[in-house]
């Protein structure tokens, strides 16, 4: 699963709301699809200029990330390569096409696990939205407050009394 860093929460937030919000949703279309949305929210490219670098090579987003190689030279291959850098994985994107990575599905409501169309503007948004919770949960569960270290009471009694002698 991607790493449950801010940046990566923050892309996939930003490009649930981006769908929420009517923004244009077509799974065939490279820059307009699930991994294209997700896409120009990281790279602030159009989904014009994403689906101009798919086009490029043969293939959707799967096999695309199959084909992927940060030496290629190739435009869609520079796209990957900053989603990689964000935090995503090859894996995360192939997941996010379909729909399909199973921690993922496994946190959706009972009724919506085994009815989630890949292809569907809600669909997509409730899958980023429970994927987002995941990270936040990681990322809160990861972090490590130290204990306070307890003032000894002749401590604190002789700052206060230096206070108050002020």
């Amino acid at each position: 699963m991607a790493q449950s860093t801010l940046p990566v929460i923050e892309a996939l937030r930003n490009t649930a709301q981006r769908l929420q919000s009517q923004a244009p949703y077509q799974w065939g279309h490279m820059g307009s699809c699930n991994c294209g949305h997700l896409a120009q929210t990281i790279t602030r490219l159009t989904k014009g200029e994403i689906h101009a670098r798919a086009m490029q090579r043969h293939g959707d987003w799967e096999q695309q990330i199959t084909d992927y190689c940060p030496t290629s030279g190739l435009p869609i291959d520079q796209t990957i390569d900053e989603m990689l850098a964000l935090g995503f994985s090859r894996q995360d994107l192939t997941h996010l096409e379909r729909l399909s990575d199973p921690r993922i599905t496994s946190a959706l409501p009972l009724e919506r696990r085994n009815a989630l169309r890949h292809n569907q503007r809600d669909d997509v948004v409730l899958y980023l939205r429970t994927w987002v919770q995941l990270l936040e949960d990681e990322l809160v569960a990861s972090i490590q407050i130290p204990e306070l270290a307890q003032t000894p009471v002749s401590a604190s009694s002789s700052l206060v009394t230096a206070y108050q002698e002020v």
